[in-house]
């Protein structure tokens, strides 16, 4: 599989993002060498595990004001960048994501290389579709959930004309301005510095083929790939008693989608679900430490 791999230098001096990566290898699943994925690991080694899941087209930077609240409250706290954003590496043939190929990688980094144990997940658009069939295939690793403006859909839903509209945008936009893309997911337009360090991981068009493959794997047909194993996943979820927390937001193109979540799962019962007020798709960057404040609450309870 050919890859990829931002400089260094791109990561130079991004605005509030004074974290140190660490990286660990994945298999490249057409048998080459294997790739490298990077992660945040912060606060004390010994306090309760919480992943944060990023999703299209953002990366760890999404979490810098969430981070520094959560292992200020004494949580270890592992922050992914999945393959092809962040300073993970990129596969340069757009037909090397699949969906699949995403729920492996997070798999082997959380489990194989980290295991990580009594995980609190917290994930947010893609990374409730990966971060959710990790609980429906390895329930007895996670502790808690807490998903916002996020799914797990099957194909059988009806998607949205929000949704619909951006898949349509990604696949023929000429040029795939991300830090923009991100900019316009949010309430309020994001300053220049912002959008650049989400623009920083994508030197060129050529860096992007996971960003542009992401939207067109979201299962949008009972024949999608992905439909058996997703609800393969949700009967599992139909059975999680651990804990379960739905923090969306005001947003166009996951809204009404924590209706579900709280019906269905056992677990989603008597939690102080909440809405983020002030905040569009990407929660976590406009109200970031509102967002820690609520998971830390929400780890206290449980």
């Amino acid at each position: 599989m050919e890859r990829l791999r931002t400089p260094d230098e791109n990561f130079e001096g991004l605005s509030d993002f004074d974290f140190t990566p660490h990286y660990a290898p994945v298999a490249d699943p057409t048998g080459g060498d294997a790739l490298r994925m990077a992660y945040l690991d912060d606060g004390p080694r010994d306090g309760q595990v919480v992943v944060l899941l990023h999703g299209e087209p953002s990366w760890s930077y999404l979490y810098r004001f969430m981070i520094p609240g959560l292992a200020g409250a004494g949580h270890r706290v592992l922050a992914p960048d999945l393959i092809g954003f962040g300073r993970s590496d990129k596969p340069s043939d757009r037909e090397e994501y699949t969906y699949a190929r995403h729920v492996e990688w997070v798999r082997e980094l959380l489990f194989d290389q980290l295991d990580l144990t009594d995980i609190t997940l917290f994930a947010q658009d893609w990374g409730s579709l990966t971060g959710l069939r990790l609980v429906g295939e390895h329930p007895e690793r996670f502790a808690r959930v807490a998903i916002g403006n996020g799914g797990l859909p099957t194909g059988d839903e009806r998607m949205s004309e929000a949704f619909k509209a951006w898949q349509d945008f990604s696949q023929t936009t000429p040029e795939l301005h991300i830090g923009n893309i991100v900019s316009g997911g949010c309430s309020q337009r994001l300053s220049a510095d912002v959008v650049a360090a989400y623009d920083a991981p994508f030197s060129d068009e050529t860096f992007k083929e996971g960003a542009r493959q992401f939207p067109k794997l979201v299962p949008t047909s009972p024949r999608d790939p992905a439909h058996d194993a997703n609800i393969a996943a949700w009967a599992v979820l139909a059975t999680f008693e651990k804990p379960f927390l739905c923090c969306f937001s005001d947003d166009a193109i996951t809204r009404g989608g924590d209706a579900k979540f709280i019906r269905v799962v056992p677990g989603a019962k008597d939690q102080a679900h909440t809405t983020i007020p002030g905040s569009a798709h990407f929660l976590q960057e406009e109200n970031g430490p509102e967002l820690a404040r609520v998971l830390n609450e929400f780890i206290a309870a449980n």
